[in-house]
């Protein structure tokens, strides 16, 4: 009978390995088609007509190198464009960055909005429907606080907003880890997992049809026609559902060529794995089939319970080793030449101590409906957030 059950998952652990050889093969060619696309300049077409923007940066507490992230905004190769933060509670703390930017460059526009009316759940999503009514423009970009960008980053993510078809444009980014395992361990996900998952959805769905918070680059005639900001103000997931609306519009949302940066904080033990679990609940329910179909990309378990299942059979050695081959060729293909991030192939030691809690945290998230966000709880039902009292 232990035998019979032996044998029984051995067979489903190969079909595991199988699967996830093929996806990460998927992920090679995804990458390289990328880069090739990126190489080419194919839909990069740069305009010389620069486009006034007004950029949405909705805040709560802060982050690591805040005021650097913040900075770059200021420093862009850009003629006319705005900033807009926004917090909902006057004592925010992110607010002294905010003045001392204001107090550094007197001659941009960087305006603070204090929105202390609560519209809904997700109180980002409340800020961004209130910051609305002060920007100027037509042409919106939001991006999380965290995110440093390069001083050609406005002229670059707008250039394919010159083309009525595309109705978005959104950016891949790369994790900077503060000084604990967590956050090195979520740097490293970012670049080698999460990142070329968002490149198999372009390359297998013939584009993307979400967008990420890194970059949200779109015009406010497409944001009036889904109905506002409101209309999604009780989602968690409140990039994937601006993209998907757009999308829904019959328009294009593109992945740009530029590559921006998160700060991450050094998480302790706990606070990873809450973020962890809020992400992946997050994606649960926003691409439920997807996140489902996750466990046959998981090549590392499978390989590691044929191995235990077969007692070390030679055979299982080599599946084993082609597993880690893929995978750590997926992590420096689309980590270094994607992404550009240099820390890769520094922690790409670590990348099956990630891939195992990456399964921990799916299984985790798969039995509760709870997650934590910037210290409050919510409950999480078809994506949308109820605030849990304290």
């Amino acid at each position: 009978m232990i035998h019979f059950i032996l044998r029984i998952v051995q067979i489903i652990a190969v079909f595991g390995i199988v699967s996830s050889s093929i996806y990460y093969l998927i992920c090679l060619w995804s990458a390289s088609t990328f880069i090739r696309t990126r190489e080419t300049g194919e839909g990069a077409r740069p305009t010389r007509d620069l486009p006034p923007i007004s950029i949405l940066k909705p805040l709560k507490g802060t982050d690591p190198e805040i005021y650097e992230s913040f900075r770059s905004h200021c420093l862009q190769e850009h003629s006319e464009y705005e900033i807009i933060f926004g917090v909902n509670d006057a004592d925010d703390p992110a607010i002294e960055s905010v003045r001392e930017l204001q107090q550094e460059f007197p001659d941009r526009r960087i305006q603070l909005v204090v929105s202390e009316k609560i519209l809904g759940a997700n109180v980002k999503v409340s800020n961004l429907a209130q910051m609305l009514a002060e920007a100027r423009y037509e042409l919106l970009i939001i991006n999380d606080s965290d995110i440093r960008v390069e001083p050609d980053y406005l002229r670059r993510v707008t250039a394919p907003l010159a083309d009525a078809r595309v109705g978005m444009v959104t950016c891949l980014y790369r994790g900077v880890a503060g000084a604990t395992l967590g956050s090195r361990l979520e740097a490293l996900g970012i670049s080698t997992d999460f990142c070329p998952s968002v490149l198999v959805a372009r390359q297998l769905e013939g584009g993307i049809r979400f967008g990420l918070g890194s970059t949200l680059a779109f015009r406010r005639a497409e944001l009036d026609k889904i109905g506002g900001f409101t209309s999604f103000v009780d989602y968690l997931a409140d990039d994937y559902e601006l993209g998907k609306r757009i999308a829904g519009l019959g328009l294009i949302v593109k992945l740009s060529d530029v590559v921006v940066e998160t700060y991450l904080p050094s998480y302790r033990p706990g606070e990873f794995f809450a973020h962890q679990l809020r992400w992946a609940r997050g994606v649960r329910d926003a691409r439920a089939g997807g996140y489902l179909g996750l466990v046959f990309t998981f090549g590392l378990l499978w390989a590691l319970l044929a191995l235990l299942a077969s007692g070390g059979a030679f055979w299982a050695c080599i599946t084993l080793a082609i597993v880690l081959l893929l995978r750590f060729a997926v992590a420096l293909v689309v980590g270094r030449g994607v992404l550009k991030d240099r820390r890769v192939v520094k922690n790409a030691w670590l990348i099956p101590l990630r891939d195992l809690l990456a399964v921990v945290v799916w299984v985790v998230s798969l039995g509760g409906h709870t997650v934590t966000w910037r210290g409050d709880r919510f409950g999480l039902k078809d994506g949308k957030l109820s605030r849990i009292p304290p």
